[in-house]
């Protein structure tokens, strides 16, 4: 099950006279020296301004429009340029460079296109420099335009009234559409983007629909479709691989737990690279349940493992050089006869002993035995990522994400993140934490439980910590936050499932394949 997203094409053709059903253009918020407000458009809208002889701008301003990142305001031509409509695209102040940031002109495109819903063609004639920055601007207004127009088909057994199909097929206008660079960075914003809307729709997808086997059987055919080598355990392979973590948290379910492991190998390769995503399809808490209002999200909370399936099979189409390997634990953490208990005391694959004191923190329980795994089979990196505690929105909200490990790495992720406009902020793994996890009857407890819920995300970080060979550098991202938006769509954020951090994986392979 994929959502749609629409053909992207470039075009050189005078934006004026471009035959699709809608055109684009930025707009600018312009203050003068006595304070008033006015509106400036930007580059890109040359022509089309001359053909409204000069009168674009006033018209717009008496339709409300006021430059402010991300307004639409649309605008009928009356046979004025080719296109029936016109859309302004707010772009915040006038930059003092060539052109906006790519993370505004990513959620710009991704507003005016959603909001251009109805219409078959959009064409973006959008400002891109014309130096060194204009692959990042012109890959931000892509991805932008494909993942705004994201649309999850949903389960209604009627048409809803007014509900407009998505946009069909973007055009972005360049000043040379046959420019072979430009061209690549179109091929790569299409892979891009269908690995964020697969990783949207399995999020999105209900928790009955969408178990450990179901889940596994679906990751698993993608990957070999794909071109990927792909290994699926089952409940008795956990058991005899010693996966504990993951077999005592998949206790309670009647839907038995699994774990996927997907393999990229090029032919020449300098580095390994090892992800791994939590696959938690639902999460009542167990026997430690979680309050019943909006315990409806936690179908949500495999989006590290959807975001990690669909990184791969970005990266089976990209083709970087480096080595990349995926372990995506799955599991339902209920409450049953069978379900783990505080208290238990289980063995991780790694050999550790870890007390149960909250049945709540299961995200940890199978993440360390995943992690313990990729490092037995060796890696240079290893790049995790989860929906792993409350306690990462409470600290850096619904935005940012959470991430601990070796200081570098972490460092690289961060700056990965701001590229692509998935922020990330990184979070130290105090030792007082550490200290407040010791068991009495084990190796470590999950949680500390004289701190209760404080530094909660920073719990989860060192938890994770033991299950990593001490010689990889590695860096936990908890995007608790970032993964679900359960407000209205803004920018390229439709509600529900956004993708984060495939975007940001995926600047991290193509940093360790250039860099190392």
């Amino acid at each position: 099950m994929t959502s749609p997203i629409p053909t992207l094409s470039l075009v050189d053709t005078d934006p004026a006279e471009l035959a699709v059903d809608a055109i684009v253009i930025g707009v600018h918020s312009l203050n003068g020296d006595d304070g008033a407000g006015g509106l400036l458009l930007a580059s890109g809208a040359e022509s089309i301004v001359a053909a409204f002889d000069g009168r674009l701008t006033g018209t717009l301003a008496l339709l409300g429009a006021t430059g402010a990142p991300g307004e639409v305001t649309k605008l009928a031509t009356l046979g004025t340029i080719t296109a029936p409509v016109v859309a302004a695209v707010g772009l915040g102040p006038e930059p003092t460079g060539a052109a906006p940031p790519p993370e505004t002109l990513r959620r710009a495109s991704g507003a005016v296109v959603r909001a251009l819903a109805g219409a078959g063609t959009v064409a973006l004639s959008l400002p891109l420099p014309d130096d060194e920055d204009a692959p990042a601007a012109l890959r931000a207004v892509a991805e932008g335009a494909l993942l705004g127009a994201y649309r999850f088909a949903g389960y209604k057994t009627k048409p809803q009234p007014g509900r407009r199909a998505p946009v069909g097929a973007v055009t972005v206008h360049v000043p040379d559409a046959a420019d072979a660079a430009a061209q690549a960075e179109i091929v790569r914003a299409g892979v891009v983007a269908a690995a964020v809307a697969l990783t949207r729709d399995w999020v999105n997808t209900p928790p009955n629909e969408l178990r450990p086997p179901q889940f596994a059987d679906a990751v698993a055919d993608a990957a070999r479709e794909a071109g990927l080598d792909v290994e699926v355990l089952d409940e008795e392979a956990l058991r005899e691989g010693g996966y504990g973590g993951i077999l005592a948290v998949g206790l309670g379910s009647a839907a038995p737990p699994r774990m996927v492991r997907l393999s990229y190998t090029p032919p020449s390769f300098e580095k390994r690279v090892a992800l791994v995503g939590k696959g938690i399809t639902f999460d009542t808490g167990g026997f430690s349940i979680k309050p019943a209002q909006g315990m409806w999200e936690m179908k949500s909370d495999m989006a590290g493992a959807a975001a990690v399936t669909a990184t791969m099979l970005a990266v089976a189409a990209l083709r970087p050089a480096v080595a990349v390997t995926a372990y995506v634990p799955m599991a339902e953490n209920m409450a049953s006869a069978t379900a783990y208990r505080p208290g238990d005391v289980v063995t991780m694959r790694n050999g550790k002993r870890v007390e149960v004191l909250n049945t709540d923190a299961e995200g940890r329980m199978i993440l360390g035995d995943a992690m313990a795994r990729a490092c037995e089979d060796g890696c240079d990196y290893l790049l995790e990522t989860s929906t792993l505690t409350g306690g990462q929105v409470v600290a850096l909200g619904k935005r940012v994400a959470g991430v601990m490990g070796t200081a570098e790495l972490c460092e690289r992720v961060k700056a990965a993140g701001e590229e692509v406009g998935e922020p990330a902020w990184p979070m130290p793994l105090p030792e007082d934490v550490r200290k407040g996890m010791d068991s009495d009857v084990a190796d470590i407890s999950q949680v500390n439980a004289g701190m209760d819920r404080a530094g909660h995300m920073l719990q989860g970080g060192v938890f994770l910590r033991e299950f990593v060979a001490d010689d990889v550098p590695w860096a936990h991202i908890d995007i608790a936050g970032p993964s679900y938006h359960s407000g209205e769509p803004t920018g390229y954020w439709t509600k529900g499932g956004t993708g984060v951090p495939v975007r940001t994986l995926l600047a991290m392979i193509d940093d360790i394949a250039a860099a190392g």
